[in-house]
């Protein structure tokens, strides 16, 4: 690959050139994506082509940028990042590289944190991806692997003690059962009993001295939706529906708490259950919209692993960069090369 041509991109004044524009800065850009392979043909002029469109678009998804064709300030800004930066980025991922196992030969689950996406293996070969979202900076997602067990369609959701002294407790102190209602929750003791609120003092409890479990019920107001993925670790991650479905069409997708909420779960249920014929789409149906919680343990574990590269080699053989959403390659970085 050819080196790209020296100088910084300047942002234009309107906010972005589309297709049939004109301008210094469309030429320059062609000429940029040109070096980088995304621009197939050489071309100097100043038209904004089809050609072009296409070529910013490749650039966009191999960026993890908005897909949309268009010369904005993303593109822009990605364009102008420097040789020796993506070059930086392409070694810390090689040593990451060197963490990882040999890449398995069975089915497994693989969910790269910066790409927000989950890629799904079948004996070894990718099968599909779909979106996710992930833990946001402060909440991060854990890189680790585990083996996944068990599907739990209709799940009930404890709530966990920061977003129980944070959030939950407040609004019980404010209106008590009213709360529990609006948001169809329940407290129930260690024995699994149902505890009436009216019996709790809230005000003597915060989120690390509370004695109960407050738990969201079954239903498609539940925060993890109409079912959640369990691979046990000591991390207390796992993989879930969610009824925030417009987060999915965010183009970066760092929102939640620390676990990964799924684009296309009942995809995941089927595709996990595949091997046992009583699970027929009619019957996955009925146990995501049952209301009643229920453990399903797959016949044969399914390893998931929880990976952070931000810049990979994707299926159709593209270079892929993804910005450090956790402050991981700043890190390395030091540690690799030093200040």
């Amino acid at each position: 690959m050819n080196l790209p041509p020296n100088g910084i991109l300047f942002a234009p004044r309107r906010r972005a050139f589309k297709k049939g524009d004109s301008s210094e800065v469309i030429a320059a850009v062609k000429e940029r994506l040109k070096a980088y392979g995304d621009l197939k043909e050489a071309d100097t002029t100043r038209r904004f082509t089809v050609a072009l469109d296409a070529a910013v678009r490749n650039f966009q998804l191999r960026m993890g940028l908005k897909e949309d064709g268009l010369i904005n300030k993303g593109v822009l800004d990605a364009l102008n990042t420097p040789i020796q930066d993506r070059i930086q980025k392409i070694l810390l991922n090689m040593e990451r590289l060197r963490w990882v196992p040999l890449e398995p030969t069975t089915d497994y689950i693989l969910v790269n944190i910066p790409q927000f996406r989950m890629h799904v293996y079948d004996k070894g070969k990718l099968s599909w991806s779909c979106n996710v979202v992930v833990g946001k900076p402060g909440a991060s997602t854990v890189i680790f692997t585990k083996d996944l067990r068990y599907v739990v369609f209709s799940p009930y959701w404890n709530v966990p003690p920061g977003i129980l002294g944070g959030e939950v407790l407040p609004g019980l102190k404010r209106s008590g059962s009213a709360y529990l209602a609006r948001q169809n929750m329940e407290i129930v003791g260690a024995s699994g009993k149902v505890i009436s609120p009216g019996s709790i003092n809230f005000a003597r409890y915060s989120g690390a001295n509370f004695p109960y479990i407050v738990r969201q019920k079954p239903g498609g107001k539940n925060s993890l939706g109409k079912v959640k993925f369990l691979f046990p670790n000591e991390y207390n991650i796992y993989l879930h529906d969610t009824p925030a479905r417009y987060l999915f069409g965010e183009n970066k997708r760092s929102f939640s708490h620390g676990c990964i909420r799924v684009a296309e779960p009942k995809h995941l249920a089927e595709w996990l259950l595949r091997g046992d014929s009583s699970w027929t789409e009619k019957k996955i149906d009925e146990a995501l919209n049952a209301n009643k919680e229920k453990y399903v343990t797959i016949k044969e574990k399914v390893p998931v692993f929880i990976v952070y590269f931000t810049a990979f080699v994707d299926s159709d053989g593209r270079l892929n960069f993804r910005d450090d959403v956790y402050g991981h390659d700043k890190k390395l970085a030091a540690s690799l090369f030093g200040k």
